[in-house]
């Protein structure tokens, strides 16, 4: 029977409704349920299936970019690998985030040197399974997880391209050499990213609004490597009467021509996901977010792979499903966007 996308999502259908395959998808998400040093609220770990699950009321009609479903969207199972060392790195991280470190104490630095091995052990899975997806040409999207998820991906990418940009939207800069000790932290990805994979040449952070000194003094210490467009700027530029039009043309010429898009939902307002682990007041408006990808693609740069991280479900309601049903939203227009800057669909 011939797939008919305005057809309710059938039983059993795959991420949005779908019935590719891994095989016949072009672009293909990994889901990565891993949270263990969230340090703050939690559920990151259940993004993928929260996601998942939402994304079967998502309408495939797209008003920015033509028919994306067509050239195949697939999301593997999660890894039962990965959901078993969450389990035990939680139990091990929670003892040390309570103790708001390990402080000298001998056991509670044993468990932060155990936390930081499995992170490894879950940073090579990810960029072990982006490097066979990539090899066999496809769209990789990561589906976290927290934020530290795309690490294995970075590098992963900069084995086949020479450099790329990372577009980072995200309430936080992310930039700490470690916290709590955990050197695979949430709050460290941008930092593990710019140390550890040299091809990632510039770095264009959008929405920050939470931020430490350590990580101002090391972001302007990068120099060009690192545009950070705090929240206060964006503001101030609107207040100004600049255009959000004309914020988003500006931000897409800050990249280089190719871009990986780190999307951590806590940089939207947190009305749109509440139950995000560390959320911020203020933030970026849906359509703001929709309005960068849109010129990002628009400016010619050619997006070639996302991550979307930090989607929870709610805390203590199983029934309210409103931070999935954002997370997938913003995930289908991820993949639109992606696809229609490597000219396999329409931009609208």
């Amino acid at each position: 029977m011939a797939f008919d996308p305005n057809a309710p999502a059938q039983p059993g259908s795959g991420v949005f409704g779908l019935p590719h395959t891994e095989a016949d998808a072009a672009v293909v998400l990994l889901p990565v349920p891993w949270e263990a040093t969230t340090s703050y609220g939690g559920g990151a770990s259940q993004g993928p299936r929260v996601i998942l699950d939402a994304s079967r009321q998502v309408d495939l009609y797209d008003l920015d970019v033509e028919k994306p479903y067509e050239v195949g969207i697939h999301m593997l199972p999660e890894p039962e690998r990965v959901l078993a060392l969450n389990e035990t790195a939680k139990a091990m991280a929670a003892r040390v985030i309570d103790a708001a470190g390990a402080a000298g104490d001998p056991e509670l630095e044993r468990a932060v040197q155990r936390v930081n091995e499995m992170s490894r052990e879950v940073d090579a899975w990810v960029e072990s399974e982006t490097a066979r997806l990539l090899a066999a040409g496809k769209i990789v999207g990561i589906v976290g997880g927290d934020h530290s998820v795309p690490l294995g991906a970075f590098r992963a990418l900069a084995r086949v391209a020479k450099s790329f940009g990372v577009l980072h939207v995200d309430a936080h800069s992310d930039t700490r050499r470690a916290y709590e000790g955990f050197e695979g932290s949430h709050a460290s990805i941008m930092y593990n990213a710019l140390e550890g994979v040299p091809a990632i040449e510039r770095l264009v952070q959008v929405g920050i609004r939470d931020v430490c000194e350590e990580e101002i003094l090391y972001c302007r210490a990068q120099g060009a490597r690192v545009r950070m467009i705090t929240d206060r700027e964006l503001s101030m530029r609107k207040q100004e009467g600049e255009t959000f039009a004309a914020i988003a043309r500006a931000i897409a010429k800050e990249l280089p021509d190719d871009v990986w898009i780190s999307f951590d939902i806590d940089g939207l307002d947190p009305r749109y996901c509440p139950s995000t682990g560390t959320p911020v007041p203020g933030g970026l408006d849906v359509q703001e977010v929709i309005t960068i990808f849109r010129e990002v693609v628009r400016a010619g740069k050619r997006i070639v792979g996302f991550d979307l991280n930090e989607v929870a479900p709610h805390p203590r309601d199983p029934d309210d499903e409103w931070d999935g049903n954002v997370g997938a939203r913003m995930l289908y227009k991820l993949v639109g966007f992606t696809v229609a800057s490597q000219g396999r669909a329409k931009l609208l």
